[in-house]
């Protein structure tokens, strides 16, 4: 039996990080921080694009997100992909008797009403 050491695998260290360009900013970042520091793991991508966004005003390259914004009160969400917008829009509808307006990566609007 070998020690990972041994093998020169360290299992806590990711040696194939994500990356993301944007070519407005020319640059491009590995998500280790996102990763290691932040421990948001399978979100570090999308949390990086809208942490981008929040700074810059734009998104990395490639990436935009889906926005559901409650009709009666400022609860809203953004995420990369529909099912996770459509998942929080519906919940927030059902629980809160409240329409909410869903706006696709592509601008399309949709509305998730109370009684879906």
């Amino acid at each position: 039996m070998t020690d990972d050491d041994d093998l020169g695998t360290d299992p806590d260290v990711v040696d194939d990080l994500p990356t993301v360009t944007c070519e407005r900013c020319d640059r491009e970042w590995e998500l280790e921080y996102e990763l290691e520091e932040m421990a948001v793991g399978n979100q570090a991508l999308e949390q990086f694009a809208l942490d981008h966004q929040r700074h810059t005003g734009h998104f990395p390259d490639g990436l935009a997100v889906w926005q559901a914004d409650c009709r009666h009160c400022p609860e809203s969400v953004q995420r990369l992909e529909e099912r996770g917008a459509r998942r929080w829009a519906t919940t927030h509808a059902r629980h809160t008797n409240h329409d909410v307006t869903l706006v696709g990566d592509d601008g399309e609007k949709t509305v998730v009403d109370s009684s879906d």
